[in-house]
């Protein structure tokens, strides 16, 4: 915290464009932390919110409901292939700890005392709170918390810049798939496998090759297995699909959404449930299957309403195949970027990208210079007219979805030169 003095205020914002109170203009390179889809002020979004302010600004939903709830519930499960329920909350990890207890609580409500594990993949990620910490544990960001986390089950996970002597990309692959099947087949304790749908995002930009996701789909069917997916941070677009479970054909048991749920203008989340999940927790009071779970702004009406906006929106400008060609830029600067000494790795798929940043090409060594990355890269991106942060030795783009080619483009020249003129401050020499 000691190398943070002060923070720049930002006071409006235009498309992909910050402005500061001293009218310095920045480009949203990460899309206000991978929530923004159309840019900032889009007059449509702003209309929704400030239309449903004028009838009812909040409501509760303990036994009560409200119309923009109810029309977001419908078209979310209409766009999301076998799910049949939802269940709101206020952010993406609160989102994950409903699932996490829809998961466990399933099992009991069915009889079955056994199934009391969860298993994950390793560095993964799925928020901040204790619960999401145990399932998505990252060493680096909750190391400190390690004693006081539930313990799940961790498997590898396939990185084709980082594989094991010995073995081929595939052959790793395989091998990670071997061992979920090895432990799934003797252990029939596990409640659930929970993972990020379409890549792991925070812990690396580790982009599922095709058929990773759905085998595991399977192992979890052939054993008894829920299947939750995290596509808080994948979904709605970011990879390129609206559905990423639709495109890597796997089916969950448990869903959860945010980020780009109401176009990054309102905070809200969604977990969904299939239909033999929901059914178990259906019953007479005295029986005590229900969820006891609920936040104050579960379902609220001006989020849920600018999330009916958004959504209309996703159809009507057609912005999944706008995301399928706009993101087709990023492939023009591979050359380029891999020139600059300290760039090791670049993965990309839709709408994010991650730079991994080395000290020696060869060897695949990870930078570690004495001040933080992060730093080094805000003010480097900020000197070149860009908002950046980053994760570990990882630049990550991860710009507002509806980006259009020309800004994009620009974007990426900027990442570029931010990149080179970073070079001397992050390696030691």
């Amino acid at each position: 915290m000691n190398e943070w003095e002060s923070f720049d205020k930002i006071v409006k914002g235009k498309g992909v464009w910050l402005v500061d109170s001293k009218g310095n203009k920045i480009m949203d390179a990460v899309a206000s932390m991978w929530c923004n889809v159309w840019g900032h002020s889009d007059p449509q979004l702003i209309k929704a919110i400030t239309d449903q302010t004028k009838r009812i600004q909040h409501s509760s939903l303990f036994n009560l409901t409200n119309e923009p709830a109810e029309k977001l519930a419908d078209t979310l499960v209409k766009i999301s292939p076998k799910m049949h329920k939802v269940f709101y909350s206020d952010n993406g990890s609160s989102a994950m700890e409903i699932a996490i207890k829809m998961a466990l609580q399933y099992w009991k409500n069915t009889g079955n005392k056994k199934k009391t594990e969860i298993a994950t993949l390793e560095n993964g990620y799925h928020g901040d709170t204790f619960g999401a910490m145990s399932v998505g544990y990252v060493p680096e960001f909750f190391g400190k918390f390690k004693k006081q986390l539930f313990t799940t089950i961790q498997f590898p996970v396939p990185n084709k810049y980082r594989i094991p002597k010995g073995f081929t990309y595939s052959d790793y692959q395989n091998y990670c798939l071997e061992k979920i099947e090895k432990r799934f087949s003797k252990n029939d304790n596990i409640a659930a496998f929970v993972m990020e749908s379409g890549a792991q995002v925070a812990g690396g930009v580790m982009i599922h090759t095709r058929g990773f996701q759905s085998k595991i789909g399977r192992l979890c069917k052939k054993y008894d297995v829920l299947l939750v997916l995290d596509e808080i941070a994948t979904g709605f677009g970011r990879l390129g699909s609206m559905v990423q479970y639709e495109e890597q054909k796997s089916t969950p048991d448990i869903v959860a959404y945010g980020k780009m749920l109401t176009g990054g203008y309102l905070t809200m989340a969604a977990t969904l449930a299939n239909k033999k999940i929901y059914d178990s927790f259906l019953g007479e009071f005295n029986d005590w299957v229900h969820l006891f779970h609920g936040h104050t702004y579960t379902g609220n009406p001006i989020a849920a309403a600018v999330a009916n906006e958004n959504l209309k929106m996703y159809k009507k400008r057609n912005l999944i195949k706008k995301i399928q060609k706009t993101s087709k830029i990023f492939d023009e600067f591979y050359d380029e970027l891999f020139e600059i000494d300290i760039v090791g790795d670049i993965r990309n798929k839709g709408m994010l990208m991650g730079i991994e940043l080395v000290k020696d090409k060869k060897r695949k060594t990870p930078i570690n210079p004495q001040k933080s990355i992060n730093t080094i890269f805000f003010e480097e991106g900020k000197r070149h007219g860009i908002y950046l942060r980053t994760l570990g030795n990882m630049v990550m783009l991860v710009p507002p979805l509806a980006i259009s080619e020309n800004d994009l483009r620009l974007l990426m020249q900027k990442m570029v030169k931010t990149i080179q003129s970073a070079k001397s401050k992050v390696v030691d020499r």
